[in-house]
């Protein structure tokens, strides 16, 4: 039996609503040119605390978006609610081009890279001369990792009371990374922070390192209004810390200009993201000595140019060793 007459498109003809009760959707997407531009502080399942003008802001992603996700340090636009007040929810609708991106994999294996941080200038890696030991494996993860994102790195040695760093220092010598030492008397007394501030200031730095080596401790010297719960003490058995930093928070640098970017305490740090290739670029003495490489060249081959250019005396062995020592990092596991 017909249920409708032959005329299908007379005026009386039920239509099915829409079960979902939302707008239907469509290609055209708003502009918001009135959108106000802010910063991203910290990223809490799904809600963004940002920064817009002297307010901090809460936000949601935009469906407009897509898959795309901010990140600690990402420059936003936002519309909706910006009073902060309690309760209140604005809504991220644009994210500007980055420019650099610190990121890494859970390990080498691993086909998801996690971005840690958008915009920083510098990458202070922060390693205890003793307990825990140094990890010098991991160590060269993070610089390869800093090269390859577009960031300065920074060695902040700490726990030199308990341990001399001549021979970390020697290890990184010839890399020409800007170093700070310091000892648990100095960070109490305030002479190893300033030491630390005056690299800091005027830049976005990202903190990275495993636990236990007294990163939060020296963040929360650094921006003393916004004290953290710090490590109480490092596992005896494994000499590891436990994690007190859960997720990446950036902080105003007190007494300077910048900001200060705390990120959770790392066990890995996987760079199955990092094209080899790029890495020769945080070596400008040796990068012109690849134009004569075989395609493809790994820069740790028989036929290597670079072999030829630093026996010829362009550039320091020492460079082309440590050159080659964080490419292979890649290949080893961070317990080495």
């Amino acid at each position: 039996m017909r249920r409708y007459g032959k005329h299908t498109d007379e005026d009386d003809i039920r239509s099915r609503p829409n079960r979902r009760g939302n707008r239907p959707r469509t290609h055209i997407r708003p502009k918001h040119e009135d959108a106000a531009e802010g910063m991203v502080l910290t990223v809490d399942r799904g809600r963004l605390t940002c920064l817009v003008e002297d307010r901090v802001v809460t936000a949601m992603k935009a469906r407009e978006l897509g898959r795309k996700a901010a990140v600690v340090g990402d420059r936003v636009a936002l519309v909706g609610d910006l009073s902060g007040r309690k309760d209140t929810l604005a809504r991220i609708v644009r994210i500007a081009e980055r420019t650099s991106v610190l990121r890494r994999t859970a390990d080498d294996d691993d086909p998801y890279e996690r971005v840690v941080v958008a915009n920083a200038d510098r990458l202070a890696v922060v390693t205890a001369l003793a307990d825990p030991e140094p990890r010098p494996r991991l160590i060269d993860r993070c610089l390869v990792a800093a090269y390859d994102g577009g960031l300065e790195p920074l060695l902040v040695l700490t726990k030199s009371d308990l341990a001399p760093p001549d021979k970390l220092l020697e290890l990184y010598g010839d890399l020409d990374i800007p170093y700070v030492v310091t000892s648990r008397a100095e960070l109490e007394s305030g002479e190893a922070v300033e030491r630390v501030r005056e690299q800091l200031d005027g830049r976005i730095t990202a903190f990275v390192g495993h636990s236990g080596v007294g990163k939060t401790t020296l963040v929360n010297a650094l921006v003393p209004e916004e004290r953290r719960r710090t490590t109480g003490h490092v596992n005896a058995v494994t000499g590891r810390g436990r994690h007190t930093t859960t997720s990446a928070l950036a902080l105003p640098l007190a007494g300077a200009e910048g900001w200060v970017v705390d990120t959770p305490g790392v066990r890995s740090f996987g760079l199955a993201h990092v094209d080899p290739s790029r890495v020769i670029h945080a070596f400008p003495d040796l990068e012109p000595g690849t134009e004569g490489c075989p395609r493809a060249c790994s820069h740790d081959e028989p036929d290597c140019a670079l072999d030829d250019w630093v026996a010829q005396g362009h550039a320091d062995p020492a460079r082309l060793y440590s050159l080659r020592r964080l490419l292979a990092s890649r290949e080893r596991t961070d317990g080495d």
